[in-house]
């Protein structure tokens, strides 16, 4: 299995050449430098830590710097291991860029969701709304905390309360690779993805089998060709 670090830049669409159209999320995909390597001699498993977009020195801290010095690169923004069998031939400083994957590829896509922001128990728990009528001053409220003698220090553990809801990491399988530029540095993978715009996703291996992959059309070229160069007039004809 094999993974790579990239960020998730927005939607559009891009049509083959006979006609489909793919609806398509853009994830720039920077070169990942290796800044670690977990071995199972010496941490206990096989994994490659990366780093992810140059960060200015002046806002790195220690641990950050001597990090970057042992793999001879500079601090970046994000860092995160990327575990698999094949991530275990990269070496200290080694670059991972776009091309790891191929077009028509099955891959997995983990990321940070967008949430619910702050909900109270009624959304976020589906408990039921207290009456409204009769005088009655519990409408949205969450219910006793009386724990009946068991807990009588604090609130029990898990109680269901009102909060931040559903920024919870999330993997999406079996996502196909519509197009790959290792030049440009971006995957176009086919559908949404989770998290908002600019947010760091993990694009790895697909972990399940699909029995009928999906096969990517051509697509069309859309790069505008080079402008030809004018041919040089002759001194006869300017003569002329």
């Amino acid at each position: 299995m094999k993974a790579i670090l990239g960020r998730k830049m927005g939607m559009t669409q891009v049509f083959a050449e006979d006609g489909r159209s793919y609806p398509v999320t853009v994830v720039e995909v920077l070169p990942n430098v290796v800044t670690q390597v977990k071995t199972v001699e010496k941490d206990g498993y096989v994994a490659v830590q990366v780093g992810y977009e140059e960060k200015k020195e002046s806002r790195a801290n220690k641990p950050e710097m001597g990090i970057a010095k042992k793999a001879n690169t500079v601090p970046h923004q994000v860092s995160k291991e990327l575990r698999g069998d094949e991530m275990a031939n990269y070496q200290l400083g080694d670059k991972i860029t776009a091309g790891l994957f191929k077009k028509g590829d099955i891959v997995d896509v983990i990321g940070t969701g967008k949430g619910h922001g702050y909900s109270g128990v009624i959304a976020r728990w589906n408990q039921t709304i207290g009456p409204k009528g009769h005088g009655s001053g519990y409408h949205r409220g969450q219910g006793t905390f009386a724990n009946n003698g068991r807990y009588n220090h604090g609130v029990m553990p898990g109680k269901h309360m009102s909060g931040h809801w559903g920024n919870d990491s999330v993997t999406m399988l079996n996502l196909l690779v519509v197009d790959v530029n290792e030049e440009k540095g971006y995957i176009l993978i086919k559908g949404g993805l989770p998290g908002a715009k600019k947010s760091i996703v993990t694009i790895r291996s697909a972990v399940k089998d699909v029995k009928h992959p999906e096969a990517v059309k051509t697509l069309i070229n859309r790069t505008p060709a080079p402008a030809a160069a004018e041919e040089p007039v002759a001194e006869e004809a300017k003569a002329e």
